[in-house]
């Protein structure tokens, strides 16, 4: 499900992309709307509306930062199983509004903000990734960066490996969805052979996923091999980085360390992306 603050909006594009994907688009949200339709789908006043209709299993957010919070929470409220949010520069108060919500409820799981989204390459796409270097495969990646996150898509296709399944958590300091819980699922995801991590400077997520690679190789027998690379290696502290969470403040630990921490769990360490799909590559025997 789509919500639109106007039918003419780029969200508008993205759901006619999203559609010609193969993606099961049943319908957008748009307010004072309802009742309409809009790409020969109705359109709900609210997001209750849309769930008490049809149903959807995902709520895709177009609406610009200074409303996302309230359609975050709204599709929150009507307990949509999945709420992805691309906007970027919500403000802090509004996002700690939604991190209050989400922790009221166990039903509801928001992916970002400020993130292109996820997509399971050749099934399902909810985001504004460029979808069209994607392929079927059998590597997931969980990245804080959508930047880098194509990257690695771009290098895994050109190996002919492919991806399984995509998640860019999104680089605001409070994200809805961690590293560790899109961990959590590629290390489980039948498709997924291997697994990249990309992160970057700012928070502790890197840290909490090291410790969770670390467990998962002790504990299973056959583990997947992990390649990872941490941004901003040379990032001065003090200054935001692109991301709003992508910040090397004084007591923050550096990328190096971040990767340092990744690579004694048992992560492969990379320098840059282009090298993703071969390492990968070498590391599942193929």
């Amino acid at each position: 499900m789509w919500d639109w603050m106007s039918r003419t909006s780029l969200a508008t594009s993205n759901a006619k992309d999203t559609i010609g994907y193969g993606t099961k688009v049943v319908g957008g949200v748009s307010p004072g709307k309802g009742g309409q339709t809009h790409l020969d789908l109705p359109v709900f006043g609210t997001v209750k509306e849309a769930v008490e209709q049809v149903n959807p299993h995902v709520s895709a957010v177009f609406v610009p930062a200074p409303f996302a919070a309230r359609a975050i929470i709204e599709a929150i409220e009507a307990e949509v199983p999945v709420v992805v949010s691309v906007a970027e520069h919500i403000p802090v108060h509004d996002l700690l509004r939604v991190q209050e919500v989400l922790r009221t409820q166990s039903r509801s799981r928001l992916v970002g903000p400020n993130c292109p989204g996820v997509i399971a390459p050749g099934q399902c796409r909810v985001g504004i990734m460029p979808f069209r270097q994607y392929a079927r495969g059998c590597v997931g990646i969980v990245s804080k960066s959508g930047t880098l996150s194509y990257e690695a898509v771009g290098a895994t296709t050109v190996a002919g490996l492919g991806q399984s399944l995509v998640v860019a958590v999104g680089g605001d300091p409070m994200p809805g969805t961690t590293i560790v819980d899109s961990l959590r699922v590629l290390f489980e995801h039948e498709e997924t052979e291997g697994v990249i991590v990309i992160g970057e400077i700012g928070g502790e997520q890197e840290l909490r996923a090291a410790e969770m690679i670390r467990e998962y190789r002790r504990s299973t027998p056959n583990p997947k091999p992990v390649v990872a690379m941490v941004a901003g290696q040379t990032a001065p502290r003090g200054k935001v980085m692109g991301h709003a969470g992508a910040v090397l403040t004084a007591r923050d630990v550096t990328a190096a360390e971040k990767a340092r921490a990744l690579e004694d769990a048992g992560a492969m360490l990379v320098p840059h992306p282009g090298v993703m799909g071969s390492t990968m590559k070498a590391l599942l025997g193929r």
